[in-house]
């Protein structure tokens, strides 16, 4: 009997990229969930930021509306128009 296997499927919420000095800095904010919608598994949400002090930085989200805003968040952060948000996980 073969083994099942769970399929992940990746819901996209935000991308940004910044160019700066060091080079370029991606920031992709999307959601994770199982592909099968019927089992009630929940959508986990994160932002990654690549390109920043050679290591990739991520915060996790418990719901679309706040990855959205968290997303923002992180860019003006990495803009220097906000603090770093509280939320982050490196």
């Amino acid at each position: 009997m073969p083994e099942e296997t769970t399929q992940m499927t990746l819901y996209p919420v935000a991308d940004d990229v910044l160019l700066a000095p060091g080079g370029r800095v991606v920031i992709r904010t999307y959601g994770v969930g199982s592909a099968a919608g019927d089992d009630g598994a929940a959508v986990s949400y994160r932002t990654w930021v690549t390109g920043v002090r050679d290591q990739p930085r991520y915060w996790r989200w418990g719901h679309f509306e706040d990855a959205r805003h968290g997303h923002r968040m992180v860019v003006e952060w990495l803009t220097g128009r906000g603090p770093q948000p509280a939320a982050a996980a490196a």
